[in-house]
């Protein structure tokens, strides 16, 4: 671990350079996953003070965004300190400032037109004009009304593009992402959406901008397992980060309860745009069911 006192003679972008590698040597230690022989070894001060300090230096940042600047503000004054998760905000904001994206990580389990009723008469999902990037009609989108999907703080191009592709194919009838989640229509999160980005569109908003007329439930460990949670016929699923999970702030907005998928594997892992995929299928099974 560097000194924070020689942070400050580096020049700004190899400062933010060794402050990203810092946070993420740090990450693993907090995680206990850190390889023999690279775990915390800075005595002049404790580990949490040391994170502090080095946070405080991203502070300083004259680019750092300001909703990132906030938000570790916030953690930063928090009685209860979390580490971690003040770790991977830093260490995100800075890989962003310089330009560089973090992998396609594993996610850890342990504006719309109006609705016309299907041609048919049944109760299956209804129908929506989809717009392409020009503006024109491309066709008519089915969905199932009032069903959603919240991605909070995904960081990777990849699986965000992955995550509006599911939302589409399954019927989601919106997306909506978090202040810090990547924007989706970065090249990458385009190439892999294949069209459907544009399609659904999406809208960005804090947890507390979430409708309050349905039902809010999360994907993490913990839960009720995906074959017998009691799905919503209208709701929206919070998604969590890929390397933290779902936020303590939406575990608490989360009034409809927690799913869990139930895997046996060694590694019990899943990557996020997977996870959302499996759930999808549970969730409109059980609405269709119902009909």
């Amino acid at each position: 671990m560097i000194d924070p006192e020689r942070l400050f003679q580096l020049e700004a972008g190899q400062k933010r350079r060794k402050l990203a590698l810092t946070f993420g040597e740090l990450e693993r230690d907090i995680a206990g996953i850190a390889e023999k022989g690279t775990g915390y070894n800075f005595t002049k001060m404790s580990r949490r003070d040391y994170t502090k300090a080095v946070c405080h230096i991203v502070l300083d940042d004259p680019k750092l965004p300001a909703p990132e600047r906030e938000q570790l503000s916030s953690i930063l004054q928090h009685d209860d300190f979390d580490e971690r998760r003040a770790c991977n905000l830093a260490r995100n904001a800075l890989l962003g400032i310089l330009g560089t994206f973090p992998a396609e990580w594993d996610l850890v389990i342990a504006p719309h037109a109006a609705r016309t009723a299907p041609e048919d008469g049944s109760t299956g999902p209804d129908r929506v004009a989809a717009f392409g990037v020009d503006g024109q009609t491309v066709a008519a989108r089915s969905f199932f009304p009032g069903v959603a999907v919240y991605a909070e703080d995904i960081r990777s191009p990849f699986n965000i593009g992955s995550i509006f592709r599911t939302a589409e194919a399954m019927g989601c009838e919106q997306v909506y992402i978090s202040p810090l989640c990547i924007d989706p229509s970065h090249p990458r999160a385009v190439r892999s959406g294949m069209g459907c980005i544009e399609t659904m569109g999406w809208t960005r908003c804090a947890l507390d901008g979430l409708p309050r007329d349905r039902p809010v439930f999360v994907l993490e460990t913990g839960g009720t397992p995906i074959g017998e949670f009691a799905f919503p016929e209208r709701g929206i699923v919070i998604i969590g980060s890929e390397e933290l999970g779902v936020s303590p702030e939406a575990l608490r907005r989360a009034d409809g309860g927690c799913v869990s998928i139930p895997m046996t594997g060694l590694k019990a892992s899943l990557n996020v745009g997977v996870a959302f995929g499996i759930l999808m299928q549970a969730w409109v099974e059980k609405i269709r069911m119902r009909a």
